[in-house]
């Protein structure tokens, strides 16, 4: 399965038992559709959480704003809530991903973790020719 949608609060880690940790964040996918009789077009937003277990490292490239490509698989999570009634969420397992555009700082440079990526004039998507 594939989605893409933009990260909106940069990635954490969290360790599970002694040695393994994954790396959580999530997604918003923004979509429209024409309700039937309507004129105008209906803006959705879904929320989605995913999860990354095969390096940590990762974590330092996934920054809010990012538009990302996730492939991988849908998970339901289960468990009680406080009031005794049974709860679950979907999880999306991420098994590779690919970074299609980095978040931007608030000075303008992209936001890429500790090596910022040199961004030439002709990688600015706001600037094509067409």
């Amino acid at each position: 399965m594939e989605i893409t949608g933009r990260i909106t609060k940069d990635a954490s880690t969290r360790k599970v038992g002694d040695e393994k940790q994954v790396v959580n964040f999530s997604i918003a996918i923004n979509d429209s559709y024409k309700p039937k009789g309507s004129a105008e077009y209906k803006q959705i937003t879904t929320f989605v959480d995913c999860s990354y277990w095969m390096s940590v490292k990762v974590a330092e490239w996934l920054k809010k704003g990012a538009l990302v490509q996730l492939f991988g698989r849908v998970g339901l999570n289960t468990y009680i809530g406080q009031d005794g009634s049974a709860m679950g969420s979907l999880t999306f397992h991420i098994n590779s991903f690919k970074i299609l555009a980095f978040a931007k700082k608030e000075d303008g440079s992209v936001n890429a973790g500790s090596t910022p990526k040199k961004q030439n004039k002709s990688d600015d998507p706001d600037d094509l020719p067409f």
